[in-house]
């Protein structure tokens, strides 16, 4: 009988949704972090209960050639990257994996997935850093990441995902914090002020925001001195977080220094962006993205086009570009308030942004465009699509969707009801046994049939995938 704290040697089967080896062994299935399929491995158990377990590995015994060595000494501490250790073509037919397997296992759909479009910058490639402040167990100031499945700080210097400017202001918070006697923030005793230091470069110039529990920081000029010192355009925030959350942002943001809002320009799109701006972390990857979503969304004639959870315009306003009208739904004020400056902007009188729930607004859009030809696209957050919104899309005739997901548990949940897969049962989405003898490929009349799929890596080292899907309505 397997006990905690066994060492046990075997051969690794494949790797998780989490990026974690797994590892059968005597009717116990392990996941173990940092093993590789055909790696045999010696490790310790941490957990098991019943037929699951979980283990720690001691020793790569038989290392597999797509292992490489990772370039961050933190590896394996920090809960980031969970990848480095494979070789970076390995870990697109990974991703693609990922995404296949969820859609079979959570939205009954078996579909054939490529391989996930490459990012040209497998590290560096982060424009935003976004990064905990809090104490060690001495009391000390902290800057890093949390390690997995904790809140537990792993101090850290530099990221190799993140570019060189996101070391330098690291080294200048805590510079600023050493010196003003700033504490960070203790979870546990309420105790202390930065929670959390979250920055992002656009066209050179940098967003630059401090989450405090407190109202006021001391000696903010200070900072603002050193910061000059570093970046020769820069905006500082001071962000009002007390609350018992895991939600980085309060509702408070006060200007210390700076414009606030900076530019930039995209595919001839000028846009901008301030401290809770959505944008896609990883620019390269993202023009990929959006040229294939705008190929998708605007080759099949529609007069008018609803971008859902449209954030700060960017899409919107390229879709503009190509369509009659184009409708925006963002909930987020300060990305709906940059969305309508982008519209002025870049002239786009065709563009109309609406700040507030997809839920509420796609109805009165769909309405209110009745006896045109419309086109949609959702990019929702990793929450998914809002049933109510699924439920409204089999409702409204729509020849086309094109959606893009950055989770692909919760895709294959809503590509499962889009396309007639699940349905409501009892409370709960259920397995729809009108579909049990459909041929692979093959749709239920009034649901969607998916025409397209493709995963993007636009989380390089990471466990993260994001997919575009075309859908026609059948």
């Amino acid at each position: 009988m397997i006990e905690k704290n066994d060492i046990i040697c075997a051969v690794t089967d494949a790797i998780g949704s989490n990026g974690e080896g797994i590892i059968r062994h005597e009717g116990v299935t392990f996941f173990v972090p940092a093993c590789l399929p055909g790696e045999k491995v010696r490790f310790k158990v941490l957990k098991i209960k019943g037929n699951i377990g979980y283990g720690k590995v001691e020793e790569i015994l038989t290392p597999a050639e797509e292992r490489v060595r990772p370039k961050c000494p933190v590896f394996m501490k920090c809960g980031g990257c969970c990848l480095q250790h494979l070789d970076y073509s390995a870990q697109l037919v990974h991703k693609a994996t990922v995404v296949k397997d969820a859609l079979r296992k959570i939205g009954g759909i078996n579909i054939a997935v490529p391989n996930a479009i490459k990012s040209d910058y497998p590290y560096g490639y982060r424009n935003k850093l976004q990064i905990p402040v809090g104490v060690d167990k001495e009391g000390k100031t902290v800057i890093g990441f949390y390690a997995e499945h904790s809140h537990r700080i792993v101090p850290i210097a530099s990221c190799a995902i993140h570019p060189e400017w996101s070391e330098k202001l690291i080294a200048v918070v805590k510079r600023y914090m050493e010196e003003c006697v700033v504490k960070g923030y203790d979870e546990e005793t309420k105790k202390g002020a930065i929670r959390h230091i979250v920055a992002r470069e656009i066209g050179g110039k940098y967003l630059v925001t401090l989450v405090s529990a407190k109202r006021e920081l001391p000696n903010l000029g200070y900072l603002v001195g050193l910061l000059s010192e570093v970046f020769k355009e820069f905006s500082l925030y001071l962000n009002f977080n007390d609350e018992d959350t895991n939600v980085i942002f309060g509702k408070e943001f006060q200007l210390v220094h700076g414009m606030g809002v900076f530019e930039a320009e995209e595919q001839g799109i000028r846009y901008e962006a301030g401290p809770a701006t959505f944008l896609q972390v990883n620019e390269n990857v993202r023009s990929k993205l959006y040229k294939d979503a705008l190929k998708n969304v605007c080759s099949d004639g529609s007069d008018v086009v609803i971008d859902a959870y449209s954030g700060g315009g960017l899409l919107t306003a390229m879709i503009a570009k190509k369509a009659k009208r184009v409708y925006g739904i963002e909930l987020e004020p300060e990305a709906s308030r940059c969305a309508d400056s982008l519209k002025v902007k870049n002239g786009l009188d065709n563009m109309f942004n609406i700040c507030g729930y997809v839920e509420e607004h796609l109805p009165k859009v769909m309405e209110k465009e009745q006896g045109e030809k419309i086109g949609l696209i959702l990019d929702p957050p990793r929450a998914g699509i809002a049933r109510s919104v699924v439920k409204a899309l089999l409702e409204s005739g729509l020849e086309r969707l094109t959606l893009i997901s950055c989770n692909p548990a919760t895709l294959a949940r809503d590509l499962g009801i889009l396309t007639g897969r699940l349905i409501e049962g009892n409370g709960e989405l259920v397995k729809n046994p009108a579909c049990a003898n459909l041929a692979e490929g093959e749709t239920l009349q009034g649901y969607y049939a998916i025409e397209k799929i493709q995963p993007y890596d636009m989380f390089p080292q990471t466990k993260h995938v994001e997919t575009l899907v075309l859908l026609q309505l059948k």
